[in-house]
């Protein structure tokens, strides 16, 4: 158990640390030390979501009793992946920090911000997208490696394809950050993203309701009255934030496709205590979504993941 905590220790962070010394000496890109650190963990966040996906796919695609088959990559992934959710808060606030340091020196001439404003700014900012990292380590982890006790790789496993949406989602904040939002890419990108996101996130606890109706042969109906309490709570918080974000993406889908952000004057840079720090009127990148629900900021920047 150690040596594959250990290894998603070493993997997670190091493939950061190797993919943003590339992207800032590779012959014709020679990105900036902060697109570079943004560019990377939006990458790491993609190459992750692959592997659970193709972990889940393959748990899932072996299970044939939802409930008692297992599979031994159901626990290896978990533990290998736990640690990445560590290295990923600290990935989206070093590329939050990157994105405050360059509107400080675009607007207030080169200042740097103070760390301390800047880490509690962040935490406001992107309190669900950090909530939802605490709590796939610290209760997700240990529930799914233990309190299952072997039951149900099944759900795990389609529980992992979940991360299906997230190379897409990464690749929009890609296009915003180099402001190719207006591009058919993007668009193309934009819509792949709404449908997956809705099928792989929103329509995924429903399913694992339907499919444990399905094995018990029983009404769908029945199925919360009959689960553990702890699962209902459990696929509830979970499915919120999916829920929260998906209503995200749908305005800024709607926006991107009918050209509403277009038809609005541009939102003003400074607003009165809209920084990190009160009073210094920064206007903060937007929240963990692809598509930002604020005309003309998704423009103008790009999102932390």
């Amino acid at each position: 158990m150690l040596s594959i905590l250990a290894a998603g220790s070493i993997f997670f962070p190091g493939l950061f640390l190797l993919s943003k010394r590339c992207l800032k000496h590779a012959p014709g890109l020679g990105l900036s030390e902060g697109d570079a650190a943004i560019v990377s963990a939006r990458l790491v966040s993609s190459i992750q979501a692959i592997m659970a996906s193709s972990a889940g796919y393959i748990i899932a695609s072996s299970c044939e009793d939802i409930i008692e088959d297992q599979h031994w990559l159901t626990s290896t992934y978990i533990l290998f992946a736990v640690p990445y959710f560590a290295y990923d808060i600290y990935a989206m606030f070093l590329c939050y920090w990157h994105k405050l340091q360059v509107k400080g020196h675009e607007e207030e001439g080169g200042r740097p911000k103070p760390m301390g404003s800047a880490v509690a700014s962040y935490l406001r900012r992107e309190f669900l997208m950090v909530l939802h990292h605490v709590v796939m380590v610290t209760i997700c982890f240990p529930v799914s490696v233990f309190w299952r006790q072997g039951k149900g790789d099944y759900f795990q496993g389609v529980m992992f394809m979940a991360e299906l949406s997230t190379p897409s989602v990464c690749l929009g904040k890609i296009l915003i950050q180099y402001k190719k939002q207006h591009t058919l890419l993007h668009k193309v990108n934009g819509a792949l993203m709404l449908v997956i996101f809705f099928i792989c996130r929103v329509l995924l606890f429903p399913y694992l309701y339907y499919a444990y109706s399905r094995y018990a042969s029983i009404p769908l109906y029945t199925v919360p009255l009959g689960a553990p309490w702890q699962c209902n709570v459990g696929a509830f918080c979970l499915m919120a934030p999916q829920v929260y974000w998906f209503t995200l993406i749908c305005r800024g889908a709607f926006r991107l496709f009918t050209g509403a952000s277009d038809s609005r004057p541009p939102a003003p840079l400074n607003k009165p205590d809209g920084g990190c720090c009160p009073g210094q009127g920064d206007a903060l990148p937007p929240p963990a979504n692809g598509y930002s629900p604020v005309p003309y900021q998704a423009d103008r920047e790009t999102d932390t993941h």
